[in-house]
């Protein structure tokens, strides 16, 4: 089954990249594809993290009110998110669906030799990327020497991007708590050491994916800014009136003439 899934991405990346005449090329359109697929699932995330930002004084106030009763503190803080329709582990949802489309993307780069002669048809990025099937950790696999430090470098900047990518939309929420920041520096660290033993398409993938999800975050956030906008400014205040009411002045008796 898995083999079958593998030979099914493959075909579909040879179909773009007859298309575009460059399988990192190709290896991009796929990618844009499969985050466009996953959109209404992230724009759902977005919307509920755009309420939380909007709540972000609500959760101070909760914080402080409660800082020595953790239990009430978990408790009234559940409500909030109950009423802002977040859950905290829903952003994790489009990464999450995205994992079997890494691995597979993994595993048909590292085992490229099973679907298409790679010695013919070498696989690569407009040059830019000589070979999209190697990882960084192959060039120093013979010892550390001026020539692998030159052909690493634009593997070493998808890597970078890589990492870098995990921490952007944490940077973007500005109601993540300090905790989650640890998490998200300590993931940074963690893409390093991935990336650095994936092969380069593998890591034009992610990269690509990960920013043009950061660019869909960035244009839904400006559009639900904007409808908070135009929604407070459809508030009229109503003037208050005040209704004085004036007794009609009874005219004076005139004096008659003698």
């Amino acid at each position: 089954m898995w083999d079958v899934i593998l030979r099914f991405i493959f075909d579909i990346l040879s179909w773009f990249e007859s298309f575009t005449g460059d399988w990192g090329m190709a290896i991009i359109c796929l990618t844009l594809v499969i985050r466009l697929l996953i959109f209404p699932i992230a724009r759902k995330q977005f919307k509920s993290t755009h309420q939380m930002q909007k709540m972000q004084p609500l959760m101070q106030e909760l914080q402080t009110k409660y800082a020595d009763d953790k239990q009430k503190l978990s408790e009234e803080m559940q409500k909030l998110y109950s009423e802002a329709h977040f859950n905290p582990l829903a952003g994790c949802l489009p990464m999450i669906i995205q994992i079997p489309i890494f691995m597979a993307f993994f595993q048909m780069l590292t085992n490229l030799s099973n679907f298409i002669d790679i010695s013919t048809n070498p696989l690569s990025f407009y040059n830019l990327i000589p070979n999209l099937t190697v990882s960084p950790s192959s060039f120093f696999t013979d010892g550390i020497s001026s020539e692998a430090i030159i052909a690493v470098i634009p593997y070493a900047i998808l890597v970078l991007l890589f990492s870098i990518s995990t921490l952007i939309p944490m940077l973007l929420n500005k109601s993540t708590n300090q905790q989650m920041k640890w998490v998200s520096y300590g993931m940074v660290v963690f893409m390093i050491f991935i990336g650095w033993s994936s092969p380069g398409g593998v890591l034009l993938y992610w990269d690509v994916s990960s920013f043009f999800g950061i660019a869909q975050q960035l244009v839904t956030q400006k559009l639900l800014d904007r409808k908070d906008q135009l929604e407070e400014e459809a508030v009229v205040i109503k003037p208050v009136k005040v209704n004085v009411e004036r007794r009609q002045a009874k005219p004076r008796p005139t004096r008659k003439s003698k």
